[in-house]
């Protein structure tokens, strides 16, 4: 089927574009989300992070065509894959298998909830690190009583990298009946934020998630990626600031 026409998706599909230095977003297929009868169409976005000597950092991997894997080839070896929480895991299996030497990380929850379909081996997520990409990236877990997401943040661009904790559904993308629940999950553009289900799983965790929100904005990032939704090319401490603003 071709997707490539679906209302809502970040045309071209599968393919790499630059973001800054070292730093390249790819957008991935719609898929769809939610309990019955609400589900939301959730466009994909995959982020790439390349290390000085080529490795590869394969954030939140999407769809993986032939065409896409040439042109990650051309970048660089892909070495670390990661699922960065317990939702974000469905195309690992496939980047594995394309790339054998890699080596899968996944927070935790993942391997749990996907059953036989991660039957690899994997590293679980579950600390600030060390890391063998620590000279690259810096690394966050977030953790509420559903999940833990893994932030990253890549210095040399000031670039931070989000999975869930904010979306940003830009409404000339939704049908008019998205519109509202995006409205309504507190996920709208311009003032997309943590979806309000995902904010009631940190009751009793506020205090951690706050010390965890002002972590990100001492990391002063420049630019802020999202899995979901228009990403923030500039202005990210400002646009962070925003979407918490319901916490700090």
């Amino acid at each position: 089927m071709d997707t490539s026409r679906e209302p809502g998706i970040y045309t071209p599909l599968n393919q790499l574009k630059p973001v800054a230095d070292s730093v390249w977003v790819v957008d991935g297929p719609m898929i769809r989300f939610g309990p019955p009868g609400m589900k939301m169409p959730f466009p994909t976005r995959m982020t790439l992070v390349r290390s000085a000597d080529g490795g590869l950092f394969v954030h939140s991997p999407t769809a993986l065509t032939e065409p896409l894997r040439r042109q990650v080839l051309a970048l660089g070896e892909p070495r670390w894959l990661i699922g960065p929480n317990r939702i974000h895991y469905w195309w690992l299996p496939r980047w594995q298998a394309a790339f054998p030497a890699a080596r899968t990380f996944v927070a935790p929850g993942v391997r749990e909830r996907a059953g036989e379909r991660i039957d690899f081996p994997v590293e679980i997520l579950d600390r600030g690190g060390p890391w063998p990409w620590d000279d690259l990236l810096r690394t966050l877990p977030v953790t509420s009583r559903y999940m833990t997401e893994v932030v990253f943040f890549h210095p040399h661009s000031r670039t931070l990298i989000l999975t869930d904790l904010v979306e940003n559904f830009e409404a000339s993308r939704l049908a008019p009946a998205h519109r509202w629940l995006a409205r309504l999950g507190g996920v709208l553009d311009p003032d997309g934020q943590m979806p309000r289900d995902m904010r009631l799983t940190f009751l009793g965790r506020r205090s951690a998630l706050r010390e965890a929100v002002r972590t990100l904005l001492g990391w002063e990032p420049e630019r802020v990626i999202l899995a979901h939704g228009r990403w923030y090319r500039e202005k990210g401490e400002e646009e962070l600031r925003r979407a918490f603003r319901w916490l700090l």
